[in-house]
């Protein structure tokens, strides 16, 4: 913003400052060129107070000792003394003869004048004076110069008037954008200073109330979650307590153990919500997504072939290591694997590698796909209403909570595509 300023104020004041020279300068100019015209007409009037063209023929006509060029012309027309102009009279000194009026000329950077000779008040030839405008165009040349600095400076003043306003414009909005900033990264006590500009402030003044909002509703939802996760867990630890006591019992039933599985399955996964409510995400986690995926498997695989379906999962490098919490990659596996469950059909292959930099983990089967709106599977909406619940809205905040993303790509089969940051020792 600073540049634009300076350059928008300085491009005002020098158009400013040219459209106010130019014109001075052809006016000076003209006033100076007048000015030697005047003089120089000055001049021959004296002259001709020296000159007696009723002289008789034995006696020369004799001019005045003056720097310029000087000739007498006879009425009609006809030079009698003289050098340096034309033999016959020229348009000027035959408008003199004709209006017995003095005349001027300004023409090819020399300066002419022809004034009457009058003896007896009767016109009795034209003094013709010649001189070059070289003391005009000096003087002109020394104020142009001088309105040149004059006008550098106004220019030069204009751009340090810019560069003052422009920081004191950009400083303002610069806090606001550190305070909007500190504000993303959920500091809710960042405030921006009192600028003393009233827009500004302004800004200041809303973005402070919607800080104080956003804190009061992330801390509402903060104590949602903690006693929404310790009136979940209470029932599960009495859950628990039950199953294990049943387990110590003769006779216990054979699914006693995975029942206890997936109580631990529900308690993790409570974990991982509150974490992701939390957002105290540890980016020094590091997960292996080879034992992740094959743990995944051997829970996924026995569901599968219940309904006649394979699982295949293939690696692209021999170790992968992803910087995410196993917990939160486990989740959104188990989404998206409950997805090809659900509305997939076929085979369901998960492939991991490593792609630009970053871990990728496929998720595809041989269903029809092609939705018409990818992006609408990520919308949060009831199960009942024929969509996609609110598994795959949470499986793609998991990714984006661990510094992934979720994508999925409709063109048949739909594959849905996990990436993940990986970790600094990962394969090249």
């Amino acid at each position: 913003m600073r540049a634009r300023l300076v350059l928008a104020i300085a491009g005002v004041a020098t158009l400013a400052v040219l459209l106010f020279a130019l014109p001075l300068a052809v006016v000076l100019g003209r006033i100076y060129r007048g000015q030697e015209l005047l003089r120089l007409q000055r001049d021959t009037v004296a002259a001709t107070r020296q000159i007696d063209i009723a002289a008789g023929p034995g006696d020369p006509l004799e001019l005045p000792p003056v720097p310029e060029t000087l000739a007498v012309y006879d009425i009609d027309g006809q030079r009698i003394a003289g050098r340096g102009s034309p033999e016959a009279a020229d348009a000027l000194v035959r408008r003199v003869l004709r209006t017995e009026a003095p005349a001027d000329s300004d023409r090819g950077g020399r300066l002419v004048v022809a004034v009457p000779l009058i003896a007896n008040e009767q016109l009795t030839g034209v003094v013709r004076a010649e001189r070059s405008d070289a003391a005009a165009a000096g003087a002109a040349h020394k104020r142009w110069l001088f309105m040149a600095g004059v006008g550098a400076g106004v220019v030069l003043f204009a751009i340090l008037a810019a560069l003052v306003l422009g920081r004191r414009l950009a400083r303002p909005l610069e806090r606001l954008a550190e305070a909007a900033r500190r504000l993303g990264e959920g500091d809710f006590a960042a405030r921006a200073p009192t600028a003393g500009i009233r827009e500004v402030d302004e800004v200041a003044a809303a973005l402070a109330a919607a800080t104080g909002q956003l804190k009061d509703l992330v801390t509402r939802e903060r104590e949602f979650s903690a006693n929404a996760s310790h009136q979940l867990r209470t029932p599960l630890a009495a859950l628990r307590l039950e199953l294990e006591t049943i387990e110590l019992r003769s006779g216990a039933p054979a699914e006693l153990p995975a029942a206890l599985a997936q109580v631990d399955r529900l308690e993790e996964t409570i974990e991982t919500l509150l974490v992701l409510a939390r957002g105290t995400r540890r980016p020094d986690t590091v997960t292996t997504i080879e034992e992740l995926l094959a743990e995944i498997g051997s829970r996924w695989k026995a569901t599968l072939a219940e309904l006649g379906r394979t699982l295949l999962i293939v690696t692209g490098a021999p170790t992968l290591r992803a910087r995410a919490s196993s917990s939160a990659v486990r989740e959104i596996m188990d989404v998206l694997l409950d997805n090809a469950v659900r509305h997939g059909s076929g085979a369901v292959e998960v492939r991991a590698q490593l792609r630009d930099g970053s871990i990728a983990v496929d998720v595809a089967d041989e269903g029809a796909g092609g939705a018409q709106d990818p992006e609408g599977l990520f919308a949060r909406r009831s199960a009942g209403a024929g969509g996609h619940g609110i598994g795959l809205a949470l499986a793609r905040s998991l990714a984006q909570a661990e510094g992934g993303q979720l994508l999925v790509r409709p063109a048949p089969p739909t594959v849905f595509t996990l990436v993940l940051p990986a970790a600094d020792d990962a394969p090249g």
